[in-house]
């Protein structure tokens, strides 16, 4: 009997040690799943966005800005902002130019002409303005968010509206890598337009269609003056003389535009549109037929998205349309 007890004892004793490895276990486990649950909420406060600010100097004085902005509004900057690999919140519309077509965003329309507090819906943490925000606008901008106006001193120059944005928005070194490649195309392509063209001289006209005009383009032009500056090519005197950006040509005028070669592109729309035919037509009348560059089949006809930017993009895209119309 007592061997009996002795032998329950023992079982008992076996199983109390059993219960307590289990739960010694069942313990662990739920410390190491506790552990982990810590490590990866301590992971997520890492990788949360940075709230830090810093203040730069636009041109209308200083401004405090996010280091590392998530949402970008660029009001006709959008292009500076692509060619960083960041999509804008917004893009840039007017009702009668529409958008900047050539970039082909997937980004809501932003009307320019419409109300400014329309961006706050789309939570914007930093807008960039170009130069046509004058200090009212800009007043009314930084009412949304942080803004920042590019600086009159770098508005004539594509690359340094170029450097300047990627600084401002915290990515300097993508700037300079563009900055780099970009400088590489221009050189080769000047090169390749020297040895076609060389010094024959090249006159930039833009197609009026609302009053079935025609604007000459100057070197000074934000737009177009790249091709004179940057690429080399040698502007028509009429051009190269030029105070002012562009200039009406009168139908009397007309005759004197006897450069070796005219750029050509509609003020809105496309060639093709329905509403710019009757304009395109003018293009068919005696003195422009009379022209030089007409006769020797030297007028390239060029799409108005692209060449009514002087972004970077903008410009990359113009150096192709040159290379293809103008060289073998």
């Amino acid at each position: 009997m007592v061997r009996l007890s002795k032998v329950i004892q023992g079982w008992l004793m076996l199983l109390l040690l059993t219960a307590m490895v289990i739960s010694g276990c069942s313990a662990n486990t739920e410390t190491s799943a506790q552990q982990g649950e810590a490590k990866n909420s301590t992971s997520v406060e890492t990788e949360a966005p940075n709230n830090e600010t810093r203040v730069v100097k636009d041109e209308f004085g200083e401004v405090t800005i996010p280091v590392h902005p998530q949402r970008i509004a660029g009001i006709y900057v959008e292009d500076y902002l692509k060619a960083l690999d960041i999509t804008p919140v917004v893009q840039w519309y007017h009702p009668t130019w529409g958008v900047q077509d050539y970039l082909k965003l997937d980004a809501p329309k932003f009307d320019t002409t419409g109300s400014i507090e329309a961006l706050l819906q789309y939570n914007p943490d930093l807008i960039i303005v170009d130069g046509g925000v004058d200090a009212t606008q800009y007043e009314q901008y930084s009412k949304v968010a942080p803004t920042y106006r590019l600086p009159e001193s770098v508005l004539q120059d594509s690359n340094q509206v170029l450097t300047t944005i990627a600084d401002i928005v915290g990515q300097p070194e993508k700037g300079v890598a563009f900055e780099k490649q970009f400088k590489q195309k221009i050189a080769d392509a000047k090169a390749k337009l020297q040895q076609t063209i060389g010094n024959e001289t090249v006159a930039v006209v833009r197609l009026n269609v609302a009053d079935k005009g025609l604007a000459l383009f100057g070197v000074k032009n934000r737009y177009t003056g790249f091709v004179y500056s940057d690429l080399g090519l040698t502007p028509h005197p009429l051009a190269r003389d030029m105070k002012e950006y562009q200039e009406i040509l009168s139908e009397e005028a007309i005759p004197s535009l006897d450069a070796d070669h005219i750029i050509v592109f509609p003020s809105n729309g496309t060639w093709d549109s329905a509403e710019n035919q009757e304009a395109i037509h003018m293009l068919d009348g005696k003195l422009w037929q009379s022209l030089p560059a007409v006769k020797n089949k030297h007028v390239y006809m060029m799409e108005r998205s692209q060449w009514q930017s002087g972004a970077v993009i903008a410009n990359s895209m113009k150096i192709d349309d040159l290379l293809e119309k103008m060289t073998p």
